[in-house]
């Protein structure tokens, strides 16, 4: 938990850093959730409750108590997205990764999720990953924003 203790000792120990905290936390991570373990250890250093804790994690989308991929895929689930072909962005997803959404790639690589509105229903279709949105999505777009991915991925980790 040392990077967890920097984290909270760059941000301060003030309540009202507690999202930033969680938020750097779990992005530093390959994993992508905070763990029991942890919430404990922040609820502990920031001296507030546990449940606070987890109220945050389990509103928030963004976060998590269950592992997931180093690259999380949110695909749009409300009207314009869906009216626009976001049936056919999962089902291109799905194809390529060879899982089904709610799950993660063996290698932990990438997860697919639902989320709710992503705020651009001009470019929809649209897919979040990590902090880039992409937008105007058709299936033959999806594979090279994969390998984009892919590759990234496989750079860090050389």
């Amino acid at each position: 938990m040392v990077k967890l203790k920097e984290i909270i000792e760059r941000r301060g120990r003030a309540s009202e850093n507690l999202i930033h905290i969680l938020l750097d936390y779990q992005k530093s991570k390959d994993t992508n959730y905070i763990s029991e373990d942890e919430v404990k250890f922040v609820a502990n250093e920031l001296n507030i409750k546990e449940s606070r804790v987890y109220s945050i994690i389990t509103f928030y989308s963004l976060f998590s108590t269950k592992p997931r991929g180093k690259f999380i895929i949110q695909v749009c689930g409300d009207v314009p997205c869906y009216v626009n072909g976001s049936l056919n962005v999962v089902k291109e997803l799905e194809n390529i990764l060879r899982i089904k959404m709610g799950e993660t790639t063996p290698d932990g690589v990438f997860t697919l999720e639902h989320t709710s509105c992503l705020g651009c229903c001009d470019i929809s279709p649209a897919i979040r990953i990590g902090e880039e949105l992409y937008g105007n999505l058709t299936p033959g777009k999806i594979a090279g924003i994969i390998s984009s991915y892919r590759r990234k991925y496989n750079e860090n980790k050389e």
